[in-house]
């Protein structure tokens, strides 16, 4: 932050709304927490939009609840429910207060018809990293979240998991040639494919403009937790889904979205929602669209486009990966786990919002990864009704991003990579498995959601610099 003091401009980044309440705010962090940097108070109000209910007595910061309250009433916010509508937690002594408190507020919508949150759940935007979310005839483009249709997408073969020593230095060669990073990487000319044949991309004004980058941008992967990697599967018994006989095999996991597709998608129909949902300031991103509205449908239908366009960039990956391996795929499985489905709920049909969550009906396969040094899983959903036919995505972060970076030190993270016999190419300390839940407990919080076939590895990782 340039200035030494806040700003009207930093409370409404911040979330609030114009008017009063800024000015006062303002005067009150000037007045009693003076002692504190900006980005400290800045924090503190954060605190008050995400927790209301903490502030309400307080003596400072109860004064500027009562006005954000009262500005809210006066320019028509639509109200919340008074209570949170009962949602079930699976491995609740594995998530964060926060990430509870968010979830509370996204069960007091009006729209909302229930919801459950994964061991995974962490703390996020809206809703929280590991939240299920349905509601009736809305959509909320932040509760899919900004990097649409981000997924894991898994390919098996028949190829013995030695390799993965024997032929280590080419590939990863091969993971270095064959993927590109990067919030803005892409490849030197547009990437010919048929999800660009789809007529939603002359239909709808905003598909219209982001078209030719996302031709360009067309199998690569983002930053932060995208990867690729190469890891070896391990089979317990002869009898499995697989029908390959007990042992360890070659297996291709990667994790990424729809790319800037995806983000832009998500940043127009956000600010469509906020400013015709006007919610109250500490839930305006739980901002709903109307199915019935042409920006509603506009919304889904790009939606839709933005997962195609993501499965497509993660084939086109695994397409230029496998030529290392001469051998046709046993299996492959692809689940978004950042998306919106209509479904049924309690007999009536219901947008169910899967933030960091991954479908788990019956029979639906999946890996759920645990970190770089703690294995994932190969499952099968069970349709789990309480857990809204869900599992976690992963392990879910013990510690943020932002933390990780802060607190942790790249040559214990070296270290412990080593030490485990994993390859890593890029990655950053944000990235640590220090700064991942403990996958034994997260996978024994699921037992009634995933059926385990078999675990996954990983050897050798590549991810953003």
């Amino acid at each position: 932050m340039a200035s030494k003091k806040l700003t009207g401009h930093d409370l409404m980044e911040l979330g609030f709304p114009a008017g009063r309440s800024i000015s006062l705010a303002i005067s009150l962090m000037q007045k009693h927490y003076a002692h504190l940097s900006p980005a400290a108070q800045l924090d503190l109000l954060k605190q008050v939009l995400l927790a209301p209910d903490k502030f309400v007595t307080h003596t400072v910061l109860g004064e500027i609840l009562a006005a954000l309250t009262k500005q809210n009433n006066s320019t028509g916010a639509i109200h919340l429910h008074e209570q949170p509508k009962p949602y079930a937690i699976f491995g609740d002594n594995l998530i964060e207060t926060d990430a509870k408190e968010q979830m509370d507020l996204a069960m007091r919508l009006p729209v909302t018809v229930n919801g459950a949150l994964m061991p995974d759940t962490h703390k996020g935007h809206g809703l929280p990293i590991g939240g299920v979310l349905a509601t009736d005839g809305a959509v909320i483009p932040y509760a899919v979240g900004m990097d649409i249709a981000c997924r894991m997408h898994f390919t098996l073969y028949n190829v013995p998991a030695t390799i993965l020593e024997k032929q280590k230095y080419q590939l990863k060669q091969v993971l270095q040639d064959q993927t590109r990073f990067g919030v803005n990487t892409g490849f030197e000319k547009p990437q010919a494919h048929e999800v660009f044949d789809r007529p939603e991309f002359n239909q709808i004004k905003v598909l219209q403009q982001l078209k030719t980058r996302a031709a360009y941008q067309l199998g690569s992967s983002g930053t932060g937790n995208h990867f690729v990697e190469f890891g070896a599967v391990t089979l317990d018994t002869n009898d499995n889904a697989f029908n390959l006989p007990a042992g360890e095999y070659v297996g291709i996991l990667s994790h990424s979205g729809a790319r800037s597709l995806g983000k832009n998608i998500a940043a127009h129909y956000t600010q469509i929602a906020m400013d015709t949902c006007r919610l109250p300031v500490e839930a305006k991103y739980l901002a709903w669209l109307n199915l019935q509205t042409q920006a509603g449908q506009e919304y889904w239908q790009a939606m839709q486009v933005a997962n195609d366009y993501a499965l497509a960039c993660h084939e086109r990956i695994h397409e230029r990966l496998s030529v290392s391996f001469g051998e046709e795929p046993v299996a492959r499985f692809d689940n978004p786990h950042n998306f919106a489905w209509k479904e049924q709920c309690q007999g009536q049909e219901v947008i169910v919002h899967r933030k960091g969550a991954a479908r788990a009906t019956a029979d639906n396969f999946n890996v759920i990864p645990g970190s770089m040094t703690q294995p994932g899983y190969l499952v099968r959903g069970l349709g789990n009704v309480a857990a809204l036919y869900s599992s976690s995505h992963g392990a879910g972060r013990a510690m943020s991003a932002k933390k990780a970076a802060q607190v942790l030190y790249q040559t214990e993270m070296n270290g412990l990579i080593k030490a485990f016999g994993i390859e890593l190419i890029g990655g950053s300390l944000q990235e640590s498995p220090v700064a991942y839940k403990n996958m034994h407990y997260v996978m024994e919080s699921q037992q009634q959601q995933v059926e385990i076939l078999g675990k996954f590895t990983p050897k050798l990782v590549r991810m953003d610099r």
